[in-house]
């Protein structure tokens, strides 16, 4: 079987994919160890039957949903490519209007405190470690396995701005105060039937699914953040499906200012920033049930 006949079948048995035929052209160009463009180059050559079976076994897990960013090892994240695996939830692009944001706040010239909570695979960190080279940039997660993965895309990228530290939310930054921070934590409610679709399924339910209707994580952040943060820092968060609103009250009733919704490139609200210019306190928390 050539290249174009392997591709023709395996497109059309990922028929149900949003790309069943870049998805089978990132396959094969990963069973065969060639870029992309090697297979239009090559399209007559004929696959050697340990490749067909790779490549088959590649393209039946991807028939059954499993996402892409993990049969391949890796996801392209602002200017980088990561390493990723099924111990870290797949960086969306989405998820790069936190750190526009979050370069617009200072410039390359200062030397600002920032931290990223939750880091999984330090795609938020890193971003922003490689574009502010003078920031000093924290990335914290309670999994093990996460810190694991982010070290290792740490190590390839080769970057000296960023220290990585185990522990929950704020509990695991180091002493003294942030200028900002970050985070994309949990925020979908148990039960909600997008955690059993599609490439979903395959991700960390732990980074995804936060009780109180998907709220709590956020509360907790916001809330921990008020004795974290400097006077005039800022708190970028990343919120779910109809949590705006929600999420600016709260930050208000907690005392934060200048409180800002943004959306995403899609028009979908999807993040607050709020600044800190109050004294440091995380009593009294608001509930947000």
């Amino acid at each position: 079987m050539t290249i174009k006949q392997a591709l023709d079948v395996a497109a059309a048995e990922l028929s149900q994919s949003d790309s069943p035929r870049l998805d089978a052209e990132l396959l094969l160009a990963q069973s065969l160890s060639v870029e992309r463009s090697y297979l239009f180059a090559y399209p007559e050559r004929i696959l050697s039957h340990a490749l067909r079976r790779r490549f088959d076994e590649l393209i039946r897990r991807r028939s059954k949903s499993e996402p892409i960013a993990y049969l391949l090892g890796e996801k392209s994240f602002w200017d980088l490519t990561l390493k990723v695996s099924s111990l870290v939830l797949i960086p969306r692009p989405e998820t790069e209007l936190l750190v526009e944001t979050a370069l617009a706040l200072g410039s390359s010239s200062e030397s600002l405190r920032v931290s990223d909570l939750g880091t999984g695979s330090g795609a938020i960190a890193l971003s922003i470690a490689k574009a502010r080279p003078r920031w000093h940039i924290t990335g914290s997660d309670i999994s093990l396995d996460a810190l694991t993965m982010a070290k290792k895309n740490l190590e390839l990228l080769g970057l000296n701005n960023v220290a990585l530290r185990k522990g929950s939310w704020c509990d695991a930054l180091p002493s003294g105060k942030m200028d900002i921070i970050i985070a994309n934590p949990p925020y979908i409610a148990p039960g909600d039937p997008h955690l059993s679709r599609g490439d979903v399924r395959f991700e960390p339910v732990l980074a995804m699914r936060a009780e109180s209707n998907g709220l709590k994580d956020l509360q907790t952040i916001a809330a921990q953040a008020r004795r974290k943060l400097a006077l005039g820092g800022w708190l970028l968060l990343e919120h779910g499906y109809e949590q705006q609103a929600t999420l600016i009250s709260y930050l208000l009733d907690c005392g934060y200012r200048d409180v800002e919704g943004k959306k995403d490139l899609a028009g979908v609200p999807r993040m607050v920033k709020a600044r800190w210019d109050c004294p440091a306190s995380d009593s009294n928390p608001v509930n947000l049930s």
